[in-house]
Formats: structure tokens, sequence, C-alpha cells
């Protein structure tokens, strides 16, 4: 796992077609502000494996980067997913350095 800035994260959604950025928020965090992503709520991740097995990079982001650390944590120990990329600040940097009219608080 690696750990990556939102602008840097950004570039990767513009020039890597097998990249994804995986949203692992709450179904209510989701809909009060959400980028064009998957969208998996942390407690649904271990139903969804084999999905994300099919794709080559993920960059996974919650609110703050914490939840997106956890679960990068366990996908690449439990179910040895490689190219798993944490989305430093999760959405709240994402506003800052990417995306300011986010509705993010």
């Amino acid at each position: 796992m690696i750990y990556m800035s939102p602008i840097k994260v950004r570039e990767l959604v513009n020039t890597e077609s097998e990249f994804k950025i995986l949203d692992i928020r709450e179904n209510y965090e989701h809909a009060q502000c959400s980028l064009s992503c998957m969208h998996i709520p942390m407690a649904e991740i271990e139903n969804n494996i084999d999905n994300l097995k099919k794709i080559n990079k993920i960059a996974i982001i919650c609110r703050s980067g914490k939840r997106a650390e956890a679960v990068a944590n366990w996908l690449e120990k439990e179910h040895d997913l490689q190219n798993l990329i944490v989305i430093e600040g999760g959405m709240l940097s994402w506003k800052q350095q990417v995306e300011p009219s986010l509705d993010i608080e």
C-alpha cells in the first residue's frame, strides 16, 4: 500500500484506464457529496472482494483517510490485494486540493 495526495490520484485517474477510486464512506456521507467513482461502504467491502480483485489499481478514500488506511491494510493482509493506494487526508483533502466546491465539513 502506498499513500498518495489527492492531486496525484487525480492525475492517475486521467492517465490510467485500469485505475479506480473506491469510496468506502457510509451511504449518508456519500449522499452528502461524492466523486465520480465506485462506492462500497466499509462494512460491505468483504462481500465485494471478488469484484475488487478484478481491478488492477485501487485508490481508497474516506472522509479523512483513517478508514481508508484500515481497509487497505486489511485487503493487503487478508486478501493479498496489491496496488492499493490510500488517498491522504480523504475527502477533506480532496476538497482542499482538487475540488473546492464539494460540500463536506
